[in-house]
Order: C-alpha cells, then sequence, then structure tokens
C-alpha cells in the first residue's frame, strides 16, 4: 500500500534538496500516526526525499508504517516498570542494545534529519542521534510531554508541540505551536450517505462512542449499563466502537435485533462515514483524537483515561473544554452522566453548532506541512555549517 501525498510549495525563495529523515516513533498510534503525517508531507514538498522509521518489532508500528508504505527497522527497547519486574532486569542490556543499534542504523542511512515523535524507540535513537551531531527535532502530541521527549528536549534543535501546556515542560526557546499532525486520509463523508451507510434516519440523533483499537472498559461498561436508556428512552442512534477485544463478549451479551438503532462494532473500518453520521463523539481524550476532532469539527464529549502518564488526557481534553469544543465528563461519572448529560447535549442544536465552531478554531490542519517545510530548513541551515 503507498501512502496519499499531497504537493506542498517550497518555502519562497528557497531551493530544497531531497531530505534524508529518520522517524523514530512507537508503542501507540497517537505516536506512529503524526509520524506518517510528517513522513507524507515531507514526501509532498519533495518527493525523492528518502524516508526511514525506527521502531520496535513487537508494536504497532511493525504493521502500521509498512502499510503507510516505508521502511522501519527496529531497537531493542521497552519501557522501565515502576514496580520490580522480571522485565526491568532485561532493561539495561535492552538499553544498551538499543544504543548499539541505533548508532549502526544512523550511521547506515546517514539521516540531515533526525525528529523524535514519542515512545520508547525514540528515546536510544533521539539521543544517539544528538551525539552524533544530527540535528534532532521533537514532536511532542500532548499536553503532558512523555518521559522520552522530556528526556530528550535539551538536545533537540527544535520542538514541535501540540497544546500550549506543553510549553512549562520544555525548553521554551525551542518550541513552535504547530498543532499535531494528522493524516491526508482523515476525511467526512456527506451526512446522507453517512446516514445511509449505517441505515439511519436522518430524524434521530447519532451517538458514536469511540473506544480506540483497544476498546476503553470503561466506556463500554458504561454503555452496556445505560443502552436501554439511550436507545429506548431518549430514541439515539448509535454507533459504538467497543474494541476487538471487547467485541465477543458484547455482541453475545447484547441482542442486536432488540436494538435496531445499534451498531456494535470492534473496529470501524469507514471512519469517513462514522464521523459523518455523527451529531457527538464520545470518547478518550488521546491527542490524535482530540486533533482529528478538532479539524472535522465534531462536538465531542471526552472521557480522559486516568491510566496515563502525567494525567495528560485531562490536559488534553482541557485545552479543548476551556475553548468551548468540548464537555469532559470523569470515569467517575461517566454511567450517570451518559443520560443526565448526553441525551440533553444531543438535543441542543444551538450549543452543538458552537461546539463544532470552537473546534474549528482550534484545529491547526496544516501541522504536517509545517513541520515539514521546518525541517528541510534545519537540514539546509546544518549542512551549510558543515
Amino acid at each position: 500500500m503507498t501512502s496519499t501525498k499531497q504537493h506542498i510549495d517550497a518555502p519562497s525563495g528557497s531551493t530544497l534538496n531531497p531530505l534524508r529523515i529518520l522517524l523514530a516513533a512507537g508503542g501507540t498510534g497517537g505516536h506512529v500516526y503524526p509520524a506518517i503525517a510528517i513522513a507524507d508531507a515531507v514526501k509532498g514538498v519533495r518527493s525523492d526525499s528518502e524516508i526511514l522509521f525506527v521502531g520496535t518489532r513487537d508494536r504497532m508500528e511493525w504493521q502500521a508504517v509498512p502499510s503507510a508504505g516505508y521502511d522501519i527497522k527496529s531497537v531493542w527497547i521497552s519501557g522501565f516498570h515502576r514496580r520490580l519486574t522480571p522485565q526491568n532486569l532485561l532493561f539495561p542490556v535492552k538499553l544498551v542494545t538499543s544504543l548499539v543499534q541505533s548508532f549502526s542504523i544512523l550511521k547506515r542511512f546517514k539521516p540531515d534529519v533526525v525528529v523524535a515523535c514519542g515512545g520508547f524507540a525514540a528515546g536510544p535513537v533521539g539521543w544517539v542521534a544528538a551525539k552524533l551531531g544530527v540535528p534532532l527535532a521533537i514532536q511532542e502530541q500532548n499536553s503532558y510531554p512523555g518521559v522520552t521527549n522530556r528526556i530528550l528536549a535539551k538536545h533537540a534543535v527544535k520542538i514541535f508541540t501540540a497544546f500550549e501546556a506543553a510549553e512549562q515542560y520544555l525548553p521554551e526557546n525551542k518550541i513552535e505551536l504547530t498543532g499535531n499532525p494528522v493524516r491526508n486520509s482523515l476525511k467526512v463523508s456527506d451526512k446522507q450517505d453517512a446516514l445511509d451507510h449505517f441505515r439511519f434516519s436522518d430524524d434521530k440523533p447519532v451517538l458514536l462512542i469511540l473506544g480506540g483499537s483497544g476498546g476503553a472498559k470503561a466506556l463500554n461498561d458504561a454503555m452496556a449499563e445505560r443502552l436501554d436508556e439511550l436507545h429506548d428512552e431518549y430514541e439515539i442512534q448509535i454507533i459504538w466502537q467497543c474494541g476487538e477485544k471487547y467485541y465477543k463478549n458484547l455482541s453475545t451479551s447484547i441482542n442486536e435485533k432488540e436494538y435496531p438503532n445499534l451498531r456494535l462494532l470492534g473496529y470501524i473500518d469507514d471512519m469517513p462515514a462514522a464521523y459523518g453520521a455523527a451529531t457527538l463523539v464520545l470518547t478518550r481524550a488521546g491527542a490524535s483524537t482530540c486533533s482529528e476532532l478538532m479539524i472535522i469539527g465534531k462536538p465531542s464529549v471526552l472521557v480522559p483515561s486516568p491510566n496515563v502518564a502525567g494525567d495528560h488526557q485531562t490536559k488534553n481534553a482541557a485545552a479543548m473544554v476551556d475553548e468551548g469544543a468540548s464537555v469532559l465528563i470523569s470515569e467517575e461519572e461517566l454511567s450517570d452522566a451518559i443520560t443526565n448529560k448526553v441525551p440533553a447535549l444531543l438535543k441542543d442544536d444551538e450549543k452543538l453548532q458552537n461546539m463544532s465552531q470552537a473546534a474549528l478554531k482550534l484545529a491547526k490542519p496544516d501541522a504536517a506541512n509545517q513541520i515539514a517545510k521546518q525541517l528541510f530548513e534545519l537540514a539546509k541551515r546544518n549542512n551549510s555549517h558543515e
């Protein structure tokens, strides 16, 4: 599969050579997909640029990156657990090995610039790049930077952030607020076409629940508990993406024939249709999800996961709530709020419209392009100093 590339005009008054760029990202889609978006944008500037990813073999990047049309190399690294575990005993060995592997990859590929997008793999690659004198840029997706990017920040020449709140944790003189890079394929289907796709009517609101590829147990539990009220009493049409690992049990316990306005899915193949049909989105507050909601202008109810570093999802959500684009609901109040707050919000057309406009004002749809242009300039400046 090849990536969707778009042409981007080069900065005025400059002639840009092809770029050799190494992107280190891994672990979750929140790290990997922004990196892929940057790679696509670099190709949009110069299609003959050479791009290499570095990640880990046992995480999602090992499938996602080749599917996007890019080569990937691996380093042997994992996280360090706070409690004593057998994995921690291996950590020093993995760290040394990953540093040696990173050195070998960088020496062979000879990148003009390295971009660390977070995740375990970005740590050793970014550190070795800085020691070798290769310009290091960081792309931080969240309001609260991950530990890898916080460690690398002092070695970086440029830090691209998505939320203003991240500035307090990173060197201010290196920061540029660009927004999160979002894939070019992000689209929203026509409303009527989307409703037809899900066999929904146009006279009832549609609630889209997104649990992410892994699903969100708290969202699933609350939905299962309140499904009868939402479906029968409030007559809401529901697209419920529960996650593949939860789908079998939920589809067994829920008789979908009794819920004609429910579409229970482990995974959503057609996200443009799901977004197009949705009146309101109920979801976690991961950085990529928040950025997508901004760009497409969808009103949202955000339920931050409490099980993330630095409670960064709450900080991500706060940025949207403060501007009126979203409503924040904690896990503790979720079950009651699904029936106390969500149905009323779905009926408030003016509120939904205001939330949509607020989301669009926060959006930075050109983030990947802006980052790509600056990477070319970083490489150009570095080469001129050699």
